[in-house]
């Protein structure tokens, strides 16, 4: 069975060149396209887990990094590699404390993202050519990622719907679940984050660094 590859990310034509460059790769990978957060979700919900996930920092449903933040919680035994027309140290090092596998700038060649890719389907982690992966790290940023991979998929899940503007009883309708339940997991997030209102956790989200504008919800 030949291996997937998810390539999600919003403009058509830099999936269809991702695509072409997964097509020359040395083996047998298909290509799954997605072109917002919710239809990367529909993918990992079908049988076959992807090999790789190439995953774009600025698209519909994935707010800066709270996205590769989600599949690290979710999906933690298969690699997302950033892909960014963002290509500062700041960018590629948040991407690598949060879990990623490594970093493609979409300046980067044809040949320099096969490269990547293979490398990282190989065990090992991809970055451009010149980072300096030794340099100074960001203590607040670091405690935010810490406080929140303590948080269950779940917990997670929570916390990005709650950034979306979403009320309980919407959170409830998508998850499936209570509204007791979705008290109870909201209740948890303001813990571990050690906040005291929605409001508070969804600007503590926002600091991973966002792409976009985050609806805050009333407290």
């Amino acid at each position: 069975m030949a291996g997937m590859i998810i390539v999600a990310d919003d403009h058509p034509l830099f999936r269809d060149a991702m695509r072409q460059a997964i097509s020359n790769l040395e083996g047998d990978y298909d290509t799954a396209l997605a072109g917002s957060y919710s239809e990367v979700e529909t993918l990992l919900s079908a049988e076959q887990q992807p090999e790789l996930i190439l995953l774009d920092l600025n698209m519909p449903g994935n707010n800066g990094f709270s996205g590769l933040m989600r599949l690290r919680s979710e999906h933690s035994t298969v690699p997302v590699v950033v892909i960014s027309a963002s290509e500062d140290d700041t960018t590629i090092r948040r991407s690598l404390e949060l879990g990623a596998a490594g970093f493609i700038a979409k300046s980067a060649s044809g040949e320099d993202i096969r490269r990547s890719i293979l490398r990282v389907i190989e065990g090992e982690v991809c970055l451009p050519d010149g980072f300096d992966i030794t340099g100074a790290e960001d203590s607040e940023f670091s405690d935010l990622v810490e406080k929140l991979q303590t948080l269950t998929p779940q917990q997670s899940k929570v916390l990005s719907m709650l950034s979306e503007g979403l009320l309980n009883k919407q959170i409830a309708y998508e998850l499936n679940v209570s509204e007791a339940t979705v008290k109870a997991h909201v209740s948890a997030v303001l813990m571990k984050l050690g906040v005291d209102s929605r409001t508070q956790a969804v600007i503590a989200l926002s600091k991973l660094g966002s792409g976009g504008g985050i609806d805050t919800p009333a407290a």
